[in-house]
Protein backbone atom coordinates (compact mmCIF):
# COMPACT_ATOMS: atom_id res chain seq x y z
CA UNK A 1 0.00 0.00 0.00
CA UNK A 2 1.12 3.53 -1.26
CA UNK A 3 1.51 5.49 1.96
CA UNK A 4 0.72 8.74 -0.93
CA UNK A 5 -2.34 9.93 0.06
CA UNK A 6 -4.92 10.36 -3.06
CA UNK A 7 -7.76 12.19 -0.63
CA UNK A 8 -5.31 15.24 -1.49
CA UNK A 9 -7.67 15.23 -5.04
CA UNK A 10 -10.71 15.71 -3.01
CA UNK A 11 -12.92 18.67 -2.43
CA UNK A 12 -12.84 18.82 1.06
CA UNK A 13 -16.14 19.06 3.14
CA UNK A 14 -17.99 22.90 2.93
CA UNK A 15 -18.50 24.17 6.18
CA UNK A 16 -19.58 28.31 7.26
CA UNK A 17 -16.82 30.11 8.31
CA UNK A 18 -15.64 30.26 12.30
CA UNK A 19 -16.99 33.49 13.70
CA UNK A 20 -14.14 36.39 15.32
CA UNK A 21 -14.47 34.73 18.71
CA UNK A 22 -13.19 31.18 16.92
CA UNK A 23 -11.22 32.14 14.48
CA UNK A 24 -7.70 30.62 14.54
CA UNK A 25 -8.94 27.58 16.46
CA UNK A 26 -10.05 24.48 15.43
CA UNK A 27 -13.26 23.54 16.21
CA UNK A 28 -15.55 20.63 16.62
CA UNK A 29 -18.50 19.99 14.31
CA UNK A 30 -20.60 21.44 17.21
CA UNK A 31 -18.43 24.42 17.83
CA UNK A 32 -16.38 23.86 20.86
CA UNK A 33 -12.57 24.12 21.05
CA UNK A 34 -11.06 20.84 19.44
CA UNK A 35 -9.60 19.45 22.38
CA UNK A 36 -12.71 20.21 24.76
CA UNK A 37 -15.65 17.64 24.50
CA UNK A 38 -19.00 19.19 24.30
CA UNK A 39 -20.41 19.55 27.71
CA UNK A 40 -21.61 16.16 29.02
CA UNK A 41 -19.60 14.83 26.06
CA UNK A 42 -17.59 11.48 25.55
CA UNK A 43 -14.42 11.93 27.39
CA UNK A 44 -11.47 11.80 24.84
CA UNK A 45 -8.90 9.98 26.87
CA UNK A 46 -5.42 10.31 25.80
CA UNK A 47 -6.29 11.72 21.86
CA UNK A 48 -5.34 15.57 23.06
CA UNK A 49 -2.47 14.70 23.90
CA UNK A 50 -1.05 12.29 21.09
CA UNK A 51 0.75 14.45 18.02
CA UNK A 52 -1.62 12.72 15.25
CA UNK A 53 -5.02 13.72 16.36
CA UNK A 54 -3.83 17.10 16.51
CA UNK A 55 -2.29 17.20 13.12
CA UNK A 56 -5.69 15.72 12.13
CA UNK A 57 -8.07 18.54 13.59
CA UNK A 58 -5.66 21.15 12.06
CA UNK A 59 -5.54 18.80 8.65
CA UNK A 60 -9.64 19.28 8.69
CA UNK A 61 -9.89 22.54 9.77
CA UNK A 62 -7.38 23.59 7.20
CA UNK A 63 -9.09 21.85 4.61
CA UNK A 64 -12.72 23.49 5.85
CA UNK A 65 -10.86 27.05 5.11
CA UNK A 66 -9.83 26.17 2.04
CA UNK A 67 -12.97 25.53 0.70
CA UNK A 68 -14.25 28.38 2.02
CA UNK A 69 -11.68 30.44 0.87
CA UNK A 70 -11.91 29.22 -2.59
CA UNK A 71 -15.26 28.90 -2.74
CA UNK A 72 -16.82 29.16 -6.08
CA UNK A 73 -13.55 28.47 -7.75
CA UNK A 74 -14.07 24.72 -6.93
CA UNK A 75 -10.61 23.77 -6.27
CA UNK A 76 -9.18 21.33 -3.42
CA UNK A 77 -6.00 21.82 -1.72
CA UNK A 78 -4.55 18.72 -4.08
CA UNK A 79 -5.16 19.76 -7.09
CA UNK A 80 -4.12 23.79 -6.38
CA UNK A 81 -0.86 22.45 -5.85
CA UNK A 82 -0.50 20.15 -9.09
CA UNK A 83 -1.33 23.80 -10.67
CA UNK A 84 1.52 25.74 -8.51
CA UNK A 85 4.08 23.27 -9.78
CA UNK A 86 2.74 23.19 -13.03
CA UNK A 87 2.94 26.58 -13.27
CA UNK A 88 6.88 26.72 -11.55
CA UNK A 89 7.66 23.72 -14.18
CA UNK A 90 6.19 24.14 -17.64
CA UNK A 91 6.23 20.85 -20.04
CA UNK A 92 6.84 18.89 -16.61
CA UNK A 93 6.56 15.36 -17.21
CA UNK A 94 3.87 13.25 -16.00
CA UNK A 95 5.92 11.06 -13.51
CA UNK A 96 7.32 13.95 -12.58
CA UNK A 97 4.62 15.91 -11.17
CA UNK A 98 3.72 12.84 -9.62
CA UNK A 99 7.02 12.32 -7.64
CA UNK A 100 6.74 16.58 -6.68
CA UNK A 101 2.94 16.50 -5.82
CA UNK A 102 3.66 12.95 -4.08
CA UNK A 103 1.26 11.28 -5.97
CA UNK A 104 1.38 7.50 -7.23
CA UNK A 105 0.35 7.30 -10.62
CA UNK A 106 -3.18 6.29 -9.88
CA UNK A 107 -4.51 8.85 -8.29
CA UNK A 108 -2.23 11.41 -10.39
CA UNK A 109 -4.04 10.08 -13.68
CA UNK A 110 -7.61 11.06 -12.35
CA UNK A 111 -6.80 14.23 -10.81
CA UNK A 112 -4.98 15.37 -14.64
CA UNK A 113 -8.22 14.63 -16.08
CA UNK A 114 -9.85 16.49 -14.12
CA UNK A 115 -7.79 19.29 -14.43
CA UNK A 116 -7.94 19.20 -18.46
CA UNK A 117 -11.58 18.61 -18.57
CA UNK A 118 -12.11 22.01 -16.60
CA UNK A 119 -9.54 23.07 -19.41
CA UNK A 120 -6.82 24.28 -16.95
CA UNK A 121 -4.02 21.94 -17.81
CA UNK A 122 -2.43 20.95 -21.59
CA UNK A 123 -0.83 17.03 -21.86
CA UNK A 124 1.49 16.99 -25.00
CA UNK A 125 3.99 14.86 -26.08
CA UNK A 126 7.29 16.03 -25.42
CA UNK A 127 9.81 17.39 -27.68
CA UNK A 128 12.31 15.49 -25.59
CA UNK A 129 10.94 11.84 -25.73
CA UNK A 130 7.56 11.86 -27.81
CA UNK A 131 6.46 8.80 -25.39
CA UNK A 132 6.34 11.00 -22.21
CA UNK A 133 3.71 13.70 -22.05
CA UNK A 134 4.56 17.09 -20.50
CA UNK A 135 2.04 19.05 -18.94
CA UNK A 136 1.42 22.70 -18.79
CA UNK A 137 -1.33 25.34 -17.94
CA UNK A 138 -3.36 26.57 -20.39
CA UNK A 139 -4.61 30.50 -20.30
CA UNK A 140 -7.65 29.63 -18.36
CA UNK A 141 -5.87 27.93 -16.49
CA UNK A 142 -3.15 30.58 -15.33
CA UNK A 143 -5.95 33.14 -14.70
CA UNK A 144 -8.00 30.68 -12.59
CA UNK A 145 -4.64 30.06 -10.86
CA UNK A 146 -3.95 33.93 -10.50
CA UNK A 147 -7.01 34.12 -8.42
CA UNK A 148 -6.75 30.72 -6.34
CA UNK A 149 -3.23 32.25 -4.73
CA UNK A 150 -4.95 35.21 -4.18
CA UNK A 151 -7.56 33.63 -2.24
CA UNK A 152 -4.75 30.99 -0.74
CA UNK A 153 -2.49 34.42 0.88
CA UNK A 154 -5.50 35.25 2.54
CA UNK A 155 -6.10 31.56 3.99
CA UNK A 156 -2.66 31.04 4.85
CA UNK A 157 -2.69 34.29 6.54
CA UNK A 158 -5.81 33.26 8.94
CA UNK A 159 -3.85 29.85 9.24
CA UNK A 160 -0.71 31.96 10.99
CA UNK A 161 -2.92 34.80 12.41
CA UNK A 162 -2.04 33.36 16.13
CA UNK A 163 1.45 33.23 15.49
CA UNK A 164 4.23 35.63 14.94
CA UNK A 165 7.05 35.28 12.44
CA UNK A 166 9.30 33.25 14.19
CA UNK A 167 6.55 30.77 16.05
CA UNK A 168 5.53 30.28 12.06
CA UNK A 169 8.97 29.47 10.87
CA UNK A 170 9.37 27.21 14.32
CA UNK A 171 6.47 25.52 13.17
CA UNK A 172 7.42 25.02 9.31
CA UNK A 173 10.65 23.70 10.66
CA UNK A 174 9.50 21.19 13.50
CA UNK A 175 6.61 20.07 10.55
CA UNK A 176 9.41 19.27 8.43
CA UNK A 177 11.04 16.87 10.72
CA UNK A 178 7.89 14.67 11.66
CA UNK A 179 8.61 11.36 9.52
CA UNK A 180 11.10 12.77 6.92
CA UNK A 181 11.71 9.41 5.22
CA UNK A 182 7.99 9.15 4.51
CA UNK A 183 7.76 11.82 2.90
Amino acid sequence: MSNKTPELNRTPRRKPRPGPASRGRAVSRAGEPAAAPAAGGPKLGLLPALLGYQLRLAQRAIFDDFAAAVGELDMSPGLFGMLVIIEANPGLKQTELANAARLDRSSLVPALDKLEARGLVARRASVADRRANGISLTTAGAALLKKLKQRVARHEERLASNLNVAERETLVALLRRILPERR
